[in-house]
C-alpha cells in the first residue's frame, strides 16, 4: 500500500509531500490543477521513462520519493530478494532525474537499475489512464492474471523450484563434462606432474626450514676453530681448572689459622672455578652444536634446488608445491571417475527435466481450464456494459521446445476483443505465423477493427 509521496523539484513542484491512510483517496482539481504532474512523477518513481523536462526550471535536479508498506508474501519482496536487496519496512522507491536527462534509480537507498525499479513498480502499482500503459495490455502479465484468475499461483511456484532444479542439474552436468574434457587433454601431463611431485614429496614450510637450518651450518663452520680453542683452552691439558682446584684445596686446610686472610680469598676461588666449569659446559655444547657433516649441507642444498626447480616449472610457491600435487591427483581422480560420475549426473538432469515438463503439463492443462473460465466470466459481463458485438478469447500459445521459469513452453494469451460480432484470435508473439493465421479473418471481417491484446 502507498503511504507516502514526496516530490522534489518536479515541473512546477517545489516540494510536496502526501500522505495516504489506508482505504480509498481521491485527489480532485480543475485542469491545470496539476494532477497530470502528480501522476507524471509517481510514474516516475515507479520506474516510467525520464525526461529533462520533468526538472523544475532552474535547479539542477529533481527527485520523486514513494513509500508503500508490504503484506507478507507480496510479489514485490521476492524481487527485492532475487536482486539481493534488504527488504525493509517501509520499502522506499527513489528516482533522481537530472536536468541533463540523466536518472538514477534508488530501491531502501541502494542504487539499482531502471529496470529493477520498474519491475517493483509494475507489482506494487497499477495505473488506469486514457493514454496510459495499463497491466492488462502488458503480455508480461497475462500469465500472472491467469494463474491468479485461477488460483494457480503455488503450481507456478513448483515449476519455477523444477525450473531451477532443472536448470542447476544442467549446469552441473555442463561444467563436468567441461572438466572431464579439460583432464582428458591433459592426461599425460597430470600423470607425469603428479609422479613428479609424489617423489619429490613437498611439504609445506619445508623450503624455510631447510634454509635456516643450512644458514645456521654455514655460519656453524665459520666459528668451529674458535669454538674448539675454546674448548681446549678450558677443558684440555692446560686447563687451569685442576690447578685452582688444588690451590683452594690447601687454603681450606689453613683457613683455621688465619680466616681472615683465607676464607675471602677461598670464596672468590670457589665462585671462578664455578664460572669456568659453567663456560666450559656451553663451550661443550656449542661445540657439539656446530659439529656438521659437510655431506649434510650438499644434501640440503640439493633438495632446496630441487624444490625451487619444481616451483619455477609449475609456477607456484615452493609451499603450495603439497597443495598442487593434491589437485593434480585429484583431476586424475575425475577422469578415472569421469565416465561414472557423469553417467549419474546425466540421469539426475533427465529426471530433473521430466519432473519440470510434468509438472509442466499439468500446470499447462490448468490454465487452459482457468482460461476457458475466464473466457466465459469476461464475456458474460460484456453484455451489461453495451459491449454485445465484443468478444474476449482467452488462448494458450505451446512452444514445447522451450525452457522456461514459469511455464514450459507454454504461455497465456487472453485475445483481442474486437467490435466484430464474429470472434477473433491473438497468436503468440513468440510465434508470428499464428499471430498472422489468427488476426487475417479479423481483418476481412472488419477494417475498423482496432483491439487491444488483453
Amino acid at each position: 500500500m502507498l503511504i507516502r509521496l514526496s516530490i522534489r523539484d518536479i515541473v512546477l513542484i517545489e516540494r510536496l509531500d502526501i500522505e495516504f491512510a489506508g482505504g480509498l483517496a481521491v485527489l480532485t482539481g480543475e485542469t491545470g490543477a496539476g494532477k497530470s504532474i502528480l501522476l507524471d512523477a509517481f510514474a516516475l518513481a515507479l520506474g516510467a521513462r525520464g525526461d529533462a523536462g520533468l526538472v523544475r526550471h532552474g535547479v539542477e535536479q529533481g527527485q520523486v520519493t514513494a513509500a508503500f508498506e508490504l503484506d507478507e508474501g507480496h510479489p514485490a519482496r521476492g524481487i527485492l530478494t532475487e536482486n539481493g536487496i534488504a527488504i525493509e519496512d517501509p520499502l522506499l522507491l527513489r528516482r533522481v532525474q537530472l536536468a541533463d536527462g540523466r536518472t538514477r534509480a534508488f530501491v531502501n537507498d541502494q542504487p539499482v537499475s531502471v529496470q529493477v525499479l520498474k519491475s517493483l513498480g509494475s507489482s506494487l502499482v497499477e495505473i488506469h489512464g486514457q493514454h496510459d500503459e495499463r497491466a492488462l495490455v502488458d503480455a508480461a502479465s497475462h500469465r500472472r492474471l491467469l494463474d491468479a484468475y485461477g488460483r494457480l499461483e503455488p503450481q507456478s511456484d513448483v515449476l519455477a523450484a523444477a525450473w531451477k532444479t532443472w536448470r542447476a542439474a544442467g549446469e552441473d552436468l555442463a561444467a563436468h563434462r567441461a572438466r572431464v574434457e579439460e583432464t582428458r587433454r591433459e592426461a599425460e601431463f597430470l600423470r607425469h606432474a603428479v609422479e613428479e611431485l609424489r617423489a619429490l614429496m613437498p611439504e609445506p614450510g619445508e623450503e624455510a626450514g631447510l634454509a635456516q637450518r643450512r644458514t645456521a651450518m654455514m655460519q656453524a663452520e665459520k666459528v668451529a676453530g674458535d669454538l674448539h680453542d675454546a674448548h681446549e683452552l678450558l677443558a684440555g691439558s692446560g686447563s687451569p681448572l685442576p690447578g685452582l682446584a688444588a690451590a683452594v684445596r690447601r687454603l681450606e686446610k689453613r683457613a683455621a689459622q688465619a680466616p681472615a686472610l683465607i676464607e675471602p680469598a677461598v670464596k672468590a676461588l670457589d665462585q671462578a672455578l664455578i664460572a669456568l666449569e659453567e663456560a666450559r659446559a656451553h663451550i661443550e655444547h656449542a661445540v657439539h652444536t656446530a659439529r656438521f657433516d659437510p655431506r649434510e649441507i650438499e644434501r640440503i642444498e640439493e633438495r632446496l634446488f630441487a624444490l625451487r626447480a619444481a616451483s619455477r616449472k609449475y609456477n607456484v610457491a615452493v609451499d603450495d608445491l603439497a597443495a598442487l600435487a593434491a589437485r593434480y591427483a585429484a583431476d586424475l581422480g575425475v577422469l578415472d571417475a569421469g565416465a561414472e560420475a557423469l553417467i549419474g549426473l546425466e540421469s539426475a538432469a533427465r529426471e530433473a527435466e521430466a519432473r519440470y515438463r510434468g509438472d509442466a503439463e499439468i500446470l499447462s492443462t490448468a490454465r487452459r481450464r482457468a482460461a476457458s473460465a475466464l473466457e466465459r466470466a469476461v464475456n458474460a459481463e460484456l453484455k451489461p456494459l453495451r459491449l454485445d458485438r465484443a468478444r474476449f478469447l482467452a488462448e494458450i500459445a505451446t512452444d514445447p521446445a522451450a525452457r522456461r521459469r514459469r511455464w514450459c513452453s507454454t504461455r497465456s494469451i487472453p485475445a483481442r476483443a474486437a467490435p466484430s460480432p464474429t470472434p477473433s484470435a491473438c497468436g503468440s508473439p513468440a510465434s508470428p505465423s499464428a499471430s498472422r493465421r489468427s488476426r487475417s479473418p479479423t481483418r476481412r471481417r472488419s477494417r475498423r477493427a482496432r483491439g487491444v491484446t488483453i
